[in-house]
């Protein structure tokens, strides 16, 4: 445990009317593809990386070394953690970052002269170095490290995700394998910091009730649903979406979606993202400049792809952008961040006075991918959030669930709705016509895996590992981005590869565990090939007593 750092105390010290929890749920799937040079779908990773992680650990260190007392919550799923600790990813991120650098600084000798883009090149250049730094030196290639010291702090809540980002819904009719995403996820939490965690975010807050019973096995104290959830409750919240409650049976703390504090920075249409001065993401060089120029810099097949170097501003509706302003979107920043927090002290103000002595947590969650990939300036929105939070107002103290908790210990018990967020609330987004003939092969490959761990209890050597491997593809094959891709229609044939990919040697491995006939070459193939996990255990499969 790394020794807690000093913050400042602000000079306005009243008792908070209310509470403010931010969330960050930061998951990518499972993109590992060591049999290729180069994959595409694996620099999702990489953007997210350059995009979002690397200025979230810059924003933390900046707001620690000011003596900021920050409060931020982040998910952080076990396929992400793996993703992140994995050599091969880590060496060939440095290749990608460092042909990122190599390309600024091209572009900063093409632009000079350019009044208007010869600044930003050169920005680009130094952020690009930076990160480099920051991640091979700083960091030393985990950033999963960055992310641990400030929870040691006690800046940062690290709560996980159900192991492959299940959607647990819709396997609830095998409780082994909802049990199995929950306990691979804790176990994987505790390699990754030291400790168990405390808190689960269940994949697209797919809540069915007696899910709860199974986040407690694991030894974790509370989740989130969408705000439905806790308002259609039974019975019936009496503080809404404003108040965590506790699962009757578990006493497993569920907290919501406050929909307003989302809707300003989600919003297409009210949202900041929006801002007609801020950095516009489809405007990208790697399509804007000459082929000859920039092919060495796109996919080895001449197709065109994000470097992640723009020079435009959103401008508005128009396919005429005009040039992006680092400046102007500072003070735009700090313009929308004020704003939150004012409309977060009204907001608290208004339900501490309707709710007459109960003091209101508004909790705020957003995909941790925004901040810096979709929203370039979310990053420094989020910064200058949390400083004004701390110091420009008294009405309400950051928090996590978890802190809350401690500070709250007492609350409604009420049973939680089923729910989900995204399109509809209740499952349809992950189970439609785009999707729903892969869920006949999942369950039959679920009850199949379920059958392989009660019928071989005890078990050594090859078998055991072939039927570790089994656990290993089923919860890759369970991932529920292969059924949101499919619905969304973007990168469609690679979402259904990987789930016929994963089924297919599922299915090779239990045909030869049964019939005692486990190649031993191809099985060391798919193990370094799916080598998430390395430590689960098949028995994951049999129920608990």
């Amino acid at each position: 445990m790394m020794s807690r750092p000093h913050f400042e105390i602000p000079a306005v010290q009243t008792e908070p009317i209310g509470y403010h929890a931010m969330v960050l749920h930061a998951h990518l799937p499972y993109v590992r593809h060591p049999e290729y040079d180069y994959f595409l779908e694996e620099h999702w990773l990489y953007e997210a990386i350059t995009e979002t992680y690397v200025p979230l650990l810059v924003m933390f260190e900046n707001l620690v070394k000011d003596g900021i007392d920050f409060r931020l919550t982040m998910t952080m799923t076990p396929s992400l953690l793996a993703m992140l600790a994995d050599p091969l990813l880590q060496d060939r991120y440095l290749v990608y970052i460092g042909r990122l650098v190599e390309l600024a600084e091209k572009e900063v000798v093409r632009t000079r002269g350019d009044s208007q883009f010869h600044t930003l090149a050169l920005y680009y250049a130094e952020r690009f170095k930076a990160t480099y730094t920051l991640f091979n030196d700083t960091y030393h290639r985990n950033l999963v490290n960055g992310f641990k010291k400030f929870q040691d702090y006690g800046c940062l809540e690290i709560v996980t995700c159900c192991a492959t980002h299940g959607f647990l819904p819709l396997f609830q009719m095998y409780p082994e394998a909802v049990q199995a995403q929950i306990e691979v996820a804790a176990q994987s939490y505790t390699q990754h910091f030291d400790r168990g965690p405390r808190g689960i975010w269940l994949a697209e807050c797919g809540f069915y009730p007696g899910v709860d019973r199974f986040i407690k096995a694991a030894g974790i104290e509370f989740s989130f649903t969408d705000t439905h959830g806790i308002v259609n409750s039974t019975p019936r919240s009496r503080y809404g979406a404003y108040a965590p409650i506790f699962c009757p049976d578990t006493g497993v703390a569920i907290f919501s979606r406050d929909r307003e504090s989302s809707e300003q920075v989600w919003s297409s249409e009210v949202g900041y993202p929006g801002d007609h001065y801020f950095r516009e993401y489809y405007r990208d060089i790697g399509y804007d400049l000459d082929f000859e120029y920039i092919k060495d810099y796109v996919q080895p097949d001449g197709t065109r792809k994000n470097t992640g170097i723009k020079y435009y501003r959103v401008t508005g509706k128009t396919a005429k952008k005009q040039p992006y302003n680092l400046e102007m979107a500072r003070q735009k920043s700090d313009v929308h961040a004020n704003h939150f927090v004012r409309s977060r002290a009204e907001q608290i103000t208004n339900l501490a006075h309707v709710f007459d002595g109960h003091k209101p947590l508004v909790l705020s969650p957003y995909d941790a991918e925004l901040y810096g990939h979709w929203w370039f300036e979310g990053p420094e929105w989020l910064n200058l959030v949390m400083r004004k939070a701390a110091h420009n107002q008294s009405t309400y103290k950051m928090t996590t669930p978890y802190e809350y908790l401690l500070n709250n210990p007492t609350q409604q018990m009420a049973e939680p709705s089923p729910s989900s967020w995204g399109a509809n609330g209740y499952n349809s987004f992950w189970l439609n016509e785009t999707n729903d003939k892969i869920y006949r092969h999942l369950h039959k490959a679920t009850e199949r895996m379920i059958e392989l761990a009660y019928r071989f209890p005890v078990t050594e050597g090859r078998t055991e590992r072939a039927l570790n491997q089994a656990a290993r593809e089923l919860l890759l094959a369970q991932s529920s981005d292969w059924p949101f891709i499919m619905k969304t229609g973007t990168m469609v044939e690679y979402a259904v590869k990987r789930v016929k990919t994963h089924l297919h040697r599922f299915n090779q491995l239990y045909q030869g565990i049964y019939r005692n006939e486990i190649d031993p070459e191809w099985l060391g193939k798919v193990e370094y090939l799916d080598n998430i996990f390395p430590d689960i255990d098949y028995s994951v499969y049999r129920l608990k007593p």
